[in-house]
């Protein structure tokens, strides 16, 4: 029977067409002028973001926090330009990951504002098991994006038993930008049990309309795949990566109608992996380290209108406490590349408790939280980051898109208790690292 089985499966393989060319981004409909915001914060928490510098002052970037309900883990965020010009996010949110009460929770911004709506709830566990006719233990890890027929597909990691490793996915679709939802439905990637599929980087199209959704698997070892889908939901195929052992959450940039690259989290803390393929994903190049570390963190990508590449990544060895973007040089390669840095400790010690609830509360206020609302938030993120001596500051999960009018967006999570945005003009020059002045020669003569 196994024999037979397996027979099968390689005559449906072999009588498959070959994946047609992949559908290039197109150019931005709308161009306008690059300027920060004219709207100013008006010290509410849903205030208008103002134009900062980056850390390293080389850029300039406008932000705040999209997540609205305090005191929550958030996590996992990821963003769809509507049609009107807004953009929707979406994220999981609950008393910890992996919680009973976890539900996928969205937000709007107003293109014109560019403020952002309070939260709602989307889908909870309780709404999933209705529709699947099965139980759901948890959720989390949604992706959103916009099909090429104009509707909205929202995908969700659920597992019913176990941990992350037993995850399956599910998805549903929206027609009106996502005021309303279809039924869920399981997306069925394995005809043997359908577990341990997860998904968190951005779907890319083909041609034809069939849409290429990069996965991970989890259960007993990790590796890559990127699954080939219909319009209609259903799996055609799935591709593994050679020698993506201990890589997850790959992330896929098409540069040309048959050529992408991928990038994926290192599950054993080394290098960011990467592979390429250069016939629309038929065959991939074997896993490889590039020159970047990668502290088993999230990252993400695009390709601008420009065909520039981006990545967002968190670029040390160790920890999630920098943030930064990649700009790839001309001919792709992120090797070499200065990083844009969007988020990083002045000191680089970490915080005793003490400051550390001081450093989040202060930001959290300057950007119109109540002292309630970031008593709350702060109290959420020392659950999850703080030890008995020292806190961790993480920025990750990144989520990078690019709108009709040139902008950058990037939303990722903040210290594990809110949601934060990032817009940004990607034609912007990067000034130079400041450099401290020469010591004096009085100075250098008493060394």
């Amino acid at each position: 029977m196994l024999v037979a089985i397996f027979c099968l499966a390689g005559w449906k393989v072999a009588g498959q067409s070959l994946a047609p060319d992949f559908q290039v981004p197109p150019l931005p409909a709308v161009a306008v002028a690059r300027t920060a915001p004219s709207v100013q914060p008006s010290g509410a928490f849903d205030s208008p973001p103002v134009q900062e510098q980056s850390p390293d002052g080389r850029f300039h970037f406008d932000a705040r926090f999209i997540s609205s309900a305090p005191g929550r883990a958030v996590h996992a965020a990821s963003l769809v330009e509507l049609h009107d010009g807004s953009l929707r996010a979406v994220w999981f949110s609950g008393s910890r990951e992996g919680a009973g009460d976890v539900a996928i929770k969205t937000s709007v911004m107003d293109q014109a504002s560019l403020r952002w709506s309070e939260e709602t709830t989307l889908f909870d566990r309780n709404m999933l098991q209705q529709d699947l006719w099965r139980y759901v233990k948890k959720i989390g890890n949604p992706v959103i994006a916009r099909m090429p027929d104009g509707s909205l597909v929202l995908w969700m990691v659920n597992v019913s038993l176990g941990g992350w490793a037993g995850s399956s996915l599910s998805w549903t679709r929206s027609m009106d930008d996502g005021l309303t939802w279809g039924a869920v439905r399981r997306l069925v990637t394995s005809p043997f049990l359908n577990i341990s599929t997860l998904a968190k980087g951005a779907p890319v199209f083909y041609q034809n309309g069939q849409i290429g959704l990069p996965v991970y698997h989890e259960f007993i070892t990790k590796f890559a795949e990127i699954l080939r889908i219909s319009p209609q939901g259903k799996v055609i195929d799935k591709i593994r990566v050679p020698d993506s052992q201990q890589s997850l959450q790959p992330v896929m940039l098409v540069t040309a109608a048959r050529q992408a690259q991928l990038y994926m989290r290192s599950g054993s803390s080394t290098a960011v992996m990467a592979s390429s393929t250069s016939d629309a994903g038929i065959t991939w190049s074997p896993a490889r380290a590039t020159a970047w570390p990668n502290p088993d963190s999230a990252l993400a990508g695009t390709v601008t209108a420009t065909g520039q590449p981006w990545l967002a990544l968190n670029p040390k060895p160790r920890h999630r406490e920098t943030l930064a973007l990649l700009q790839a040089a001309p001919g792709g390669a992120f090797e070499g590349a200065s990083p844009w840095i969007v988020e990083s400790p002045a000191d680089p010690a970490r915080p005793k408790p003490g400051d550390y609830e001081r450093l989040l509360g202060d930001e959290l206020r300057a950007r119109g939280a109540s002292s309630a609302q970031a008593r709350a938030d702060v109290d959420s993120a020392k659950r999850q980051l703080c030890g008995l001596d020292s806190c961790a500051r993480e920025f990750s999960y990144p989520y990078l898109l690019q709108s009709r009018d040139g902008y950058l967006h990037l939303v990722y999570t903040w210290h594990r208790s809110r949601i934060k945005h990032v817009r940004l003009d990607p034609s912007q020059v990067l000034q130079p690292v400041a450099t401290p002045s020469a010591p004096s020669h009085a100075a250098s003569a008493t060394h």
